[in-house]
């Protein structure tokens, strides 16, 4: 039988439990990407974009998607390092989200190919995981 789940999961020492933290991440990365990414992070973290309206009517700076996206990507981060309890992969997560996500919003990639982007550094983490390369 199957040994009970917690977060954080251990390595992968199968096929089975490997599918599990994937589905895990997978999971989180959709909270991360829709429901807790709202119409002001999802605008305003594109530099290309015009900036979204702030609730007290001033100008939103310059340089705000600097700080959404990355608030983005922290949230992103927070979910993978729950999961996986590593902070590397965290940090890992965190850079990766941030490079995946500015060539979707300067028009390098399609929504799409982002998507499959996020998933693919998630399969890499379990593989690392799996592989015994990065601590939990």
């Amino acid at each position: 039988m199957f040994e009970p789940l917690t977060i954080p999961f251990s390595a992968p020492t199968g096929v089975v439990s490997a599918l599990v933290l994937l589905f895990a991440f997978t999971i989180g990365h959709a909270f991360a990407d829709f429901p807790l990414q709202g119409d002001f992070l999802s605008r305003g973290k594109n530099r290309n974009a015009p900036p979204p309206p702030l609730a007290d009517g001033k100008v939103c700076p310059a340089n705000l998607w600097v700080y959404l996206m990355s608030a983005h990507c922290l949230i992103h981060a927070g979910f993978v390092w729950i999961i996986s309890g590593s902070v590397l992969l965290a940090l890992a997560e965190f850079i990766l989200h941030w490079l995946i996500d500015v060539a979707k919003c300067e028009g390098h990639t399609s929504f799409a190919t982002d998507q499959w982007l996020h998933l693919a550094t998630k399969a890499a983490y379990v593989a690392v995981l799996w592989a015994g390369l990065v601590p939990t």
